[in-house]
Protein backbone atom coordinates (compact mmCIF):
# COMPACT_ATOMS: atom_id res chain seq x y z
CA UNK A 1 0.00 0.00 0.00
CA UNK A 2 1.30 3.61 -0.35
CA UNK A 3 3.13 4.75 2.41
CA UNK A 4 4.04 1.17 3.58
CA UNK A 5 7.27 1.38 5.32
CA UNK A 6 10.26 -0.15 2.91
CA UNK A 7 10.29 -4.19 2.91
CA UNK A 8 12.48 -5.08 5.72
CA UNK A 9 13.91 -7.92 3.04
CA UNK A 10 15.29 -4.93 0.36
CA UNK A 11 17.03 -3.54 2.95
CA UNK A 12 19.33 -7.07 3.28
CA UNK A 13 18.62 -8.75 0.14
CA UNK A 14 20.08 -6.71 -2.59
CA UNK A 15 21.78 -9.42 -3.85
CA UNK A 16 19.49 -12.35 -4.33
CA UNK A 17 20.21 -16.15 -2.45
CA UNK A 18 21.97 -18.44 -4.70
CA UNK A 19 20.01 -20.40 -6.95
CA UNK A 20 16.57 -18.02 -5.67
CA UNK A 21 16.35 -16.28 -9.37
CA UNK A 22 17.26 -19.42 -11.42
CA UNK A 23 14.69 -21.49 -9.57
CA UNK A 24 11.87 -18.71 -10.28
CA UNK A 25 12.98 -18.41 -13.92
CA UNK A 26 12.73 -22.28 -14.25
CA UNK A 27 9.40 -22.66 -12.09
CA UNK A 28 7.73 -20.02 -14.63
CA UNK A 29 9.19 -21.74 -17.71
CA UNK A 30 8.10 -25.12 -16.71
CA UNK A 31 4.63 -23.44 -16.20
CA UNK A 32 4.33 -21.68 -19.65
CA UNK A 33 5.98 -24.97 -20.92
CA UNK A 34 3.67 -26.78 -20.01
CA UNK A 35 1.02 -24.90 -21.55
CA UNK A 36 2.35 -24.34 -25.34
CA UNK A 37 3.60 -27.83 -25.18
CA UNK A 38 -0.03 -29.26 -25.96
CA UNK A 39 -1.22 -25.98 -27.64
CA UNK A 40 -0.23 -27.13 -31.50
CA UNK A 41 -0.30 -30.75 -30.29
CA UNK A 42 -3.38 -31.62 -28.11
CA UNK A 43 -6.28 -31.33 -31.04
CA UNK A 44 -4.20 -33.56 -32.96
CA UNK A 45 -3.82 -36.17 -29.99
CA UNK A 46 -7.54 -35.80 -28.88
CA UNK A 47 -8.88 -36.78 -32.29
CA UNK A 48 -8.62 -39.97 -32.37
CA UNK A 49 -10.52 -40.40 -29.20
CA UNK A 50 -12.85 -37.98 -29.84
CA UNK A 51 -13.63 -39.98 -33.38
CA UNK A 52 -13.87 -43.13 -31.52
CA UNK A 53 -16.46 -41.68 -29.38
CA UNK A 54 -18.60 -40.69 -32.16
CA UNK A 55 -19.21 -37.24 -31.69
CA UNK A 56 -20.30 -34.17 -33.42
CA UNK A 57 -17.70 -31.48 -34.63
CA UNK A 58 -19.61 -29.45 -32.22
CA UNK A 59 -19.30 -31.44 -29.22
CA UNK A 60 -15.79 -32.39 -30.19
CA UNK A 61 -14.83 -28.68 -30.26
CA UNK A 62 -16.26 -28.43 -26.74
CA UNK A 63 -14.09 -31.03 -24.98
CA UNK A 64 -10.55 -29.85 -26.63
CA UNK A 65 -12.12 -26.27 -25.04
CA UNK A 66 -12.90 -27.99 -21.81
CA UNK A 67 -9.37 -29.46 -21.93
CA UNK A 68 -7.89 -26.11 -22.78
CA UNK A 69 -9.53 -24.08 -20.16
CA UNK A 70 -9.57 -26.79 -17.36
CA UNK A 71 -5.85 -25.63 -17.23
CA UNK A 72 -6.59 -21.91 -16.96
CA UNK A 73 -9.31 -22.31 -14.51
CA UNK A 74 -7.34 -24.26 -12.27
CA UNK A 75 -4.85 -21.27 -12.03
CA UNK A 76 -7.59 -18.64 -11.49
CA UNK A 77 -8.73 -20.66 -8.24
CA UNK A 78 -5.31 -22.00 -7.04
CA UNK A 79 -3.04 -18.85 -7.52
CA UNK A 80 -4.42 -16.26 -4.67
CA UNK A 81 -4.15 -20.09 -2.84
CA UNK A 82 -0.48 -20.75 -3.15
CA UNK A 83 0.19 -17.07 -2.83
CA UNK A 84 -1.10 -16.78 0.39
CA UNK A 85 0.68 -20.59 1.49
CA UNK A 86 3.79 -19.03 0.39
CA UNK A 87 3.15 -15.96 2.95
CA UNK A 88 2.94 -18.42 5.86
CA UNK A 89 5.12 -21.24 5.46
CA UNK A 90 7.43 -19.91 2.68
CA UNK A 91 8.37 -19.41 -1.01
CA UNK A 92 10.09 -22.80 -1.44
CA UNK A 93 7.73 -25.27 0.00
CA UNK A 94 5.28 -24.20 -2.76
CA UNK A 95 8.13 -23.67 -5.69
CA UNK A 96 9.15 -27.61 -4.88
CA UNK A 97 5.69 -29.22 -4.70
CA UNK A 98 4.71 -26.85 -8.06
CA UNK A 99 7.40 -28.70 -9.71
CA UNK A 100 7.02 -32.19 -8.37
CA UNK A 101 3.22 -31.85 -9.45
CA UNK A 102 4.55 -30.84 -13.02
CA UNK A 103 6.57 -34.19 -13.58
CA UNK A 104 3.52 -36.14 -12.23
CA UNK A 105 0.84 -34.59 -14.43
CA UNK A 106 3.06 -33.83 -17.59
CA UNK A 107 3.91 -38.22 -17.21
CA UNK A 108 0.35 -38.76 -16.79
CA UNK A 109 -0.65 -36.80 -19.97
CA UNK A 110 1.66 -38.84 -21.92
CA UNK A 111 0.08 -42.39 -20.47
CA UNK A 112 -3.25 -40.93 -21.29
CA UNK A 113 -2.35 -40.33 -25.10
CA UNK A 114 -0.93 -44.09 -25.17
CA UNK A 115 -4.17 -45.40 -24.46
CA UNK A 116 -5.88 -47.16 -27.42
CA UNK A 117 -9.14 -45.82 -29.42
CA UNK A 118 -11.14 -48.67 -27.84
CA UNK A 119 -10.34 -46.84 -24.11
CA UNK A 120 -10.90 -43.25 -25.36
CA UNK A 121 -13.08 -42.48 -22.70
CA UNK A 122 -10.39 -43.33 -20.27
CA UNK A 123 -7.73 -41.20 -22.46
CA UNK A 124 -10.05 -37.98 -22.32
CA UNK A 125 -10.79 -38.33 -18.53
CA UNK A 126 -6.95 -38.49 -17.88
CA UNK A 127 -6.02 -35.94 -20.49
CA UNK A 128 -8.66 -33.91 -18.60
CA UNK A 129 -6.91 -34.73 -15.36
CA UNK A 130 -3.51 -34.28 -16.24
CA UNK A 131 -4.51 -30.49 -17.25
CA UNK A 132 -6.26 -29.86 -14.22
CA UNK A 133 -3.22 -31.14 -12.08
CA UNK A 134 -0.95 -29.11 -14.28
CA UNK A 135 -2.53 -26.41 -13.86
CA UNK A 136 -2.99 -26.76 -10.20
CA UNK A 137 1.01 -27.05 -10.06
CA UNK A 138 1.18 -24.46 -12.45
CA UNK A 139 -0.60 -22.01 -10.25
CA UNK A 140 2.76 -20.59 -8.57
CA UNK A 141 3.55 -17.56 -11.22
CA UNK A 142 2.58 -15.32 -7.87
CA UNK A 143 4.42 -17.01 -5.69
CA UNK A 144 7.84 -16.43 -8.05
CA UNK A 145 7.23 -12.68 -8.48
CA UNK A 146 7.09 -12.61 -4.72
CA UNK A 147 10.26 -14.28 -4.86
CA UNK A 148 11.48 -12.11 -6.82
CA UNK A 149 10.08 -9.20 -4.84
CA UNK A 150 11.84 -10.56 -1.70
CA UNK A 151 15.33 -10.38 -3.17
CA UNK A 152 15.12 -6.67 -4.89
CA UNK A 153 14.60 -3.20 -4.01
CA UNK A 154 12.00 -1.13 -5.39
CA UNK A 155 13.96 0.42 -7.32
CA UNK A 156 15.25 -2.53 -9.48
CA UNK A 157 12.03 -4.71 -9.19
CA UNK A 158 11.06 -4.03 -12.83
CA UNK A 159 13.70 -5.47 -13.76
CA UNK A 160 13.73 -8.36 -11.67
CA UNK A 161 10.02 -9.20 -13.03
CA UNK A 162 11.25 -8.82 -16.25
CA UNK A 163 12.88 -12.12 -15.86
CA UNK A 164 9.32 -13.35 -15.47
CA UNK A 165 8.57 -12.27 -18.85
CA UNK A 166 11.72 -13.58 -20.57
CA UNK A 167 10.84 -17.17 -18.80
CA UNK A 168 7.02 -16.65 -20.24
CA UNK A 169 9.09 -16.35 -23.83
CA UNK A 170 11.27 -18.88 -23.35
CA UNK A 171 8.50 -21.76 -22.58
CA UNK A 172 6.05 -20.06 -25.08
CA UNK A 173 9.01 -20.69 -27.55
CA UNK A 174 10.42 -24.46 -26.56
CA UNK A 175 6.99 -25.55 -26.31
CA UNK A 176 6.07 -25.46 -29.37
CA UNK A 177 9.75 -27.10 -30.20
CA UNK A 178 9.61 -29.88 -27.73
CA UNK A 179 5.86 -30.55 -29.53
CA UNK A 180 7.21 -30.97 -32.94
CA UNK A 181 10.84 -32.44 -31.68
CA UNK A 182 8.58 -35.10 -29.55
CA UNK A 183 6.30 -35.73 -32.03
CA UNK A 184 9.02 -36.31 -34.95
CA UNK A 185 11.34 -38.05 -32.55
CA UNK A 186 8.71 -40.36 -31.02
CA UNK A 187 6.05 -40.75 -34.16
CA UNK A 188 5.11 -44.24 -33.09
CA UNK A 189 4.83 -43.77 -29.14
CA UNK A 190 2.28 -40.57 -28.48
CA UNK A 191 3.41 -40.29 -25.21
CA UNK A 192 6.73 -38.35 -26.05
CA UNK A 193 5.70 -34.84 -25.67
CA UNK A 194 4.21 -35.72 -21.85
CA UNK A 195 7.41 -37.29 -21.44
CA UNK A 196 9.15 -34.36 -22.42
CA UNK A 197 7.60 -32.28 -20.63
CA UNK A 198 7.65 -34.68 -17.38
CA UNK A 199 11.60 -35.19 -17.50
CA UNK A 200 12.53 -31.44 -18.02
CA UNK A 201 10.43 -30.65 -14.90
CA UNK A 202 12.31 -33.27 -12.94
CA UNK A 203 15.71 -31.63 -13.87
CA UNK A 204 14.44 -28.37 -12.92
CA UNK A 205 12.80 -29.94 -9.48
CA UNK A 206 16.22 -31.63 -9.13
CA UNK A 207 18.02 -28.02 -9.25
CA UNK A 208 15.60 -26.41 -6.82
CA UNK A 209 15.99 -28.94 -4.52
CA UNK A 210 19.66 -28.67 -4.54
CA UNK A 211 20.45 -25.22 -4.64
CA UNK A 212 17.62 -22.78 -3.78
CA UNK A 213 16.96 -21.57 -0.59
CA UNK A 214 14.32 -19.51 1.72
CA UNK A 215 13.57 -15.94 0.39
CA UNK A 216 10.87 -15.00 2.21
CA UNK A 217 11.68 -12.55 5.63
CA UNK A 218 10.62 -14.61 8.79
CA UNK A 219 9.65 -10.91 9.96
CA UNK A 220 7.11 -10.71 7.30
CA UNK A 221 4.94 -13.85 8.15
CA UNK A 222 1.45 -13.69 7.13
CA UNK A 223 -1.60 -14.92 9.28
CA UNK A 224 -2.80 -18.54 9.41
CA UNK A 225 -5.64 -18.41 7.31
CA UNK A 226 -4.81 -19.28 3.60
CA UNK A 227 -7.46 -18.22 1.34
CA UNK A 228 -10.75 -16.40 1.73
CA UNK A 229 -13.27 -14.67 -1.16
CA UNK A 230 -13.46 -11.71 1.66
CA UNK A 231 -9.13 -11.40 1.49
CA UNK A 232 -8.70 -11.34 -2.26
CA UNK A 233 -11.62 -8.40 -2.59
CA UNK A 234 -10.12 -6.72 0.17
CA UNK A 235 -7.11 -6.95 -2.42
CA UNK A 236 -8.96 -5.57 -5.51
CA UNK A 237 -10.70 -2.89 -3.24
CA UNK A 238 -6.71 -0.86 -2.74
CA UNK A 239 -7.44 1.46 -5.51
CA UNK A 240 -3.73 0.85 -7.45
CA UNK A 241 -3.43 -2.32 -6.76
CA UNK A 242 -7.37 -2.91 -8.27
CA UNK A 243 -6.28 -0.77 -11.28
CA UNK A 244 -3.28 -2.49 -12.29
CA UNK A 245 -5.37 -6.28 -12.10
CA UNK A 246 -7.79 -5.08 -13.93
CA UNK A 247 -5.01 -3.56 -16.71
CA UNK A 248 -3.10 -6.86 -16.80
CA UNK A 249 -7.00 -9.09 -17.13
CA UNK A 250 -7.85 -6.63 -19.94
CA UNK A 251 -4.24 -7.05 -21.58
CA UNK A 252 -4.09 -11.18 -20.88
CA UNK A 253 -7.91 -11.39 -22.42
CA UNK A 254 -6.65 -9.14 -25.21
CA UNK A 255 -3.56 -10.99 -25.94
CA UNK A 256 -5.71 -14.50 -25.50
CA UNK A 257 -8.34 -13.56 -28.15
CA UNK A 258 -5.09 -13.03 -30.91
CA UNK A 259 -3.08 -16.06 -29.51
CA UNK A 260 -5.98 -18.84 -29.41
CA UNK A 261 -6.70 -18.01 -32.98
CA UNK A 262 -3.72 -17.57 -34.74
CA UNK A 263 -2.94 -21.24 -35.90
CA UNK A 264 -6.13 -21.02 -37.26
CA UNK A 265 -5.60 -17.50 -38.30
CA UNK A 266 -2.46 -18.30 -40.28
CA UNK A 267 -4.64 -21.62 -42.06
CA UNK A 268 -7.06 -19.34 -43.44
CA UNK A 269 -5.35 -16.49 -43.78
CA UNK A 270 -1.70 -18.06 -45.41
CA UNK A 271 -2.56 -21.43 -45.49
CA UNK A 272 0.45 -22.26 -43.45
CA UNK A 273 0.14 -26.26 -42.29
CA UNK A 274 1.15 -27.69 -39.02
CA UNK A 275 5.08 -27.40 -39.51
CA UNK A 276 4.56 -23.80 -40.63
CA UNK A 277 2.89 -23.11 -36.95
CA UNK A 278 5.50 -24.34 -34.90
CA UNK A 279 7.70 -22.11 -36.04
CA UNK A 280 5.41 -18.87 -36.04
CA UNK A 281 4.61 -19.97 -32.25
CA UNK A 282 8.05 -20.76 -31.70
CA UNK A 283 9.23 -17.22 -32.98
CA UNK A 284 6.85 -15.40 -30.65
CA UNK A 285 8.02 -16.89 -27.93
CA UNK A 286 11.67 -15.43 -29.38
CA UNK A 287 10.48 -12.06 -29.81
CA UNK A 288 9.21 -12.53 -26.02
CA UNK A 289 12.37 -13.32 -24.74
CA UNK A 290 14.14 -10.34 -26.89
CA UNK A 291 11.36 -7.99 -25.58
CA UNK A 292 11.60 -8.97 -22.35
CA UNK A 293 15.49 -8.91 -22.55
CA UNK A 294 15.67 -5.34 -23.52
CA UNK A 295 12.98 -3.88 -21.04
CA UNK A 296 15.45 -4.71 -17.90
CA UNK A 297 17.92 -1.82 -19.18
CA UNK A 298 14.85 0.32 -19.67
CA UNK A 299 13.41 -0.20 -16.42
CA UNK A 300 16.78 1.61 -15.02
CA UNK A 301 15.66 4.73 -16.93
CA UNK A 302 11.93 4.89 -16.82
CA UNK A 303 9.16 4.29 -14.49
CA UNK A 304 7.32 1.06 -14.69
CA UNK A 305 3.76 3.67 -15.24
CA UNK A 306 5.58 4.71 -18.33
CA UNK A 307 6.74 1.12 -20.10
CA UNK A 308 3.30 -0.20 -19.56
CA UNK A 309 2.17 2.77 -21.15
CA UNK A 310 4.63 1.95 -23.94
CA UNK A 311 3.23 -1.51 -23.87
CA UNK A 312 -0.49 -1.14 -24.35
CA UNK A 313 0.13 1.46 -27.19
CA UNK A 314 2.29 -1.60 -28.47
CA UNK A 315 -0.38 -4.06 -28.20
CA UNK A 316 -2.91 -1.80 -30.11
CA UNK A 317 -0.83 -0.76 -32.86
CA UNK A 318 0.16 -4.51 -33.67
CA UNK A 319 -3.04 -6.27 -32.97
CA UNK A 320 -5.02 -3.57 -35.11
CA UNK A 321 -2.09 -4.30 -37.68
CA UNK A 322 -3.00 -8.14 -37.89
CA UNK A 323 -6.87 -7.20 -38.31
CA UNK A 324 -5.63 -5.48 -40.79
CA UNK A 325 -3.58 -7.75 -42.37
CA UNK A 326 -6.57 -10.56 -42.02
CA UNK A 327 -8.89 -7.79 -43.46
CA UNK A 328 -6.70 -6.93 -47.07
CA UNK A 329 -6.16 -10.97 -47.48
CA UNK A 330 -10.29 -11.20 -46.89
CA UNK A 331 -11.07 -7.80 -49.22
CA UNK A 332 -8.44 -9.48 -51.62
CA UNK A 333 -10.09 -12.96 -52.26
CA UNK A 334 -7.91 -14.41 -50.36
CA UNK A 335 -4.31 -12.79 -51.11
CA UNK A 336 -2.81 -15.14 -48.59
CA UNK A 337 0.32 -15.78 -50.83
CA UNK A 338 1.14 -12.15 -51.42
CA UNK A 339 4.89 -11.85 -49.79
CA UNK A 340 4.12 -8.31 -48.53
CA UNK A 341 1.55 -9.36 -46.67
CA UNK A 342 2.58 -12.42 -44.71
CA UNK A 343 5.80 -9.89 -43.53
CA UNK A 344 3.18 -7.11 -42.19
CA UNK A 345 2.10 -10.14 -41.01
CA UNK A 346 4.71 -11.45 -39.01
CA UNK A 347 5.96 -7.11 -38.22
CA UNK A 348 2.53 -6.18 -36.77
CA UNK A 349 2.00 -9.12 -34.67
CA UNK A 350 5.85 -9.12 -33.34
CA UNK A 351 4.77 -5.49 -32.54
CA UNK A 352 1.98 -7.03 -30.27
CA UNK A 353 4.05 -9.46 -28.22
CA UNK A 354 6.43 -7.20 -27.43
CA UNK A 355 4.33 -4.64 -26.22
CA UNK A 356 2.62 -7.53 -24.58
CA UNK A 357 6.14 -8.53 -22.68
CA UNK A 358 6.36 -4.49 -21.20
CA UNK A 359 2.80 -4.78 -19.93
CA UNK A 360 3.77 -8.19 -17.80
CA UNK A 361 6.60 -6.73 -15.75
CA UNK A 362 5.25 -3.52 -15.49
CA UNK A 363 2.36 -4.87 -13.80
CA UNK A 364 3.70 -6.94 -11.38
CA UNK A 365 6.36 -4.73 -10.45
CA UNK A 366 4.00 -2.09 -9.55
CA UNK A 367 1.50 -4.41 -7.43
CA UNK A 368 4.30 -5.26 -5.56
CA UNK A 369 5.46 -1.87 -5.04
CA UNK A 370 1.98 -1.09 -3.64
CA UNK A 371 1.90 -4.22 -1.49
CA UNK A 372 2.10 -5.27 1.80
CA UNK A 373 5.63 -7.08 2.64
CA UNK A 374 3.61 -9.63 4.33
CA UNK A 375 0.94 -10.05 2.00
CA UNK A 376 3.37 -10.02 -1.52
CA UNK A 377 2.42 -13.74 -2.27
CA UNK A 378 -1.16 -13.17 -1.66
CA UNK A 379 -1.55 -10.00 -3.63
CA UNK A 380 0.52 -11.65 -6.34
CA UNK A 381 -1.18 -14.40 -6.34
CA UNK A 382 -4.64 -12.46 -6.78
CA UNK A 383 -3.40 -10.69 -9.91
CA UNK A 384 -2.21 -13.92 -11.30
CA UNK A 385 -5.20 -15.38 -10.55
CA UNK A 386 -6.81 -12.46 -12.55
CA UNK A 387 -4.60 -13.39 -15.38
CA UNK A 388 -5.21 -17.17 -15.73
CA UNK A 389 -9.48 -15.84 -16.10
CA UNK A 390 -7.96 -13.85 -18.70
CA UNK A 391 -6.70 -16.60 -20.23
CA UNK A 392 -9.99 -18.48 -19.60
CA UNK A 393 -12.20 -15.44 -21.29
CA UNK A 394 -9.86 -14.63 -24.23
CA UNK A 395 -9.92 -17.74 -25.86
CA UNK A 396 -13.48 -18.00 -25.47
CA UNK A 397 -14.17 -14.89 -26.95
CA UNK A 398 -11.70 -15.62 -29.94
CA UNK A 399 -13.36 -19.28 -30.53
CA UNK A 400 -16.59 -17.78 -30.89
CA UNK A 401 -15.67 -14.68 -32.88
CA UNK A 402 -13.96 -16.34 -34.94
CA UNK A 403 -16.37 -18.06 -37.82
CA UNK A 404 -18.62 -15.11 -36.91
CA UNK A 405 -17.20 -13.32 -40.30
CA UNK A 406 -15.18 -15.07 -43.18
CA UNK A 407 -12.35 -11.90 -42.68
CA UNK A 408 -11.73 -13.29 -39.19
CA UNK A 409 -10.66 -10.31 -37.98
CA UNK A 410 -13.66 -10.11 -35.31
CA UNK A 411 -11.62 -11.31 -32.27
CA UNK A 412 -8.98 -8.76 -33.00
CA UNK A 413 -11.68 -6.06 -33.22
CA UNK A 414 -12.19 -7.00 -29.68
CA UNK A 415 -8.82 -7.40 -28.18
CA UNK A 416 -8.02 -3.79 -29.35
CA UNK A 417 -11.78 -2.44 -27.92
CA UNK A 418 -10.80 -3.67 -25.06
CA UNK A 419 -7.63 -2.46 -24.57
CA UNK A 420 -7.86 0.96 -25.54
CA UNK A 421 -9.96 2.50 -22.56
CA UNK A 422 -6.71 1.05 -20.71
CA UNK A 423 -5.25 4.14 -21.84
CA UNK A 424 -7.29 5.98 -19.93
CA UNK A 425 -6.13 4.21 -16.67
CA UNK A 426 -2.33 5.00 -16.92
CA UNK A 427 -2.67 9.00 -15.62
CA UNK A 428 -4.25 7.29 -12.42
CA UNK A 429 -1.55 4.89 -12.35
CA UNK A 430 1.29 7.04 -12.81
CA UNK A 431 -0.08 9.06 -10.14
CA UNK A 432 -0.31 6.41 -8.08
CA UNK A 433 3.41 5.45 -8.89
CA UNK A 434 4.71 9.02 -8.10
CA UNK A 435 3.24 8.82 -4.93
CA UNK A 436 4.82 5.62 -3.90
CA UNK A 437 8.27 6.35 -5.22
CA UNK A 438 7.93 9.79 -2.71
CA UNK A 439 6.89 7.51 -0.03
CA UNK A 440 9.82 5.40 -0.65
CA UNK A 441 12.22 8.24 -1.03
CA UNK A 442 10.78 9.78 2.45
Amino acid sequence: MPGSPPDPVDATRRVPPPGALLITFLTVFIDLLGFAIVLPVMPRQAGPYLAALGLSEAASGAVIGLLFSSFSLMQFVFSPVWGRVSDRVGRRPVLLLSLAGSVVFYALYGLAVSLPPEHAGWALGLMLLSRVGAGIAGASVGTAAAVIADCTTPANRARGMALIGIAFGAGFTLGPLVAYVGLRAFSARPWGVGVLASLLSAVALGLAVAVFRETRDPANKAGKDFFSVERSARVLALPAVGTLVLAYFTAIFAFANFESTLARLTDKAFGMGDDDNFLVFAAIGAVLVAAGGSYRPLAKRLPESRLLATGIVLMVLGLAGVGGVAWLVYARGGAGGDTALRWAFYAASALAVWGFAFVNPSVSALISRHADPARQGEVLGVNQSFASLGRILGPLSGSLLFSLHASRVLPLVVAVAALVPLLGLVPRVERADAAGRRSEGS
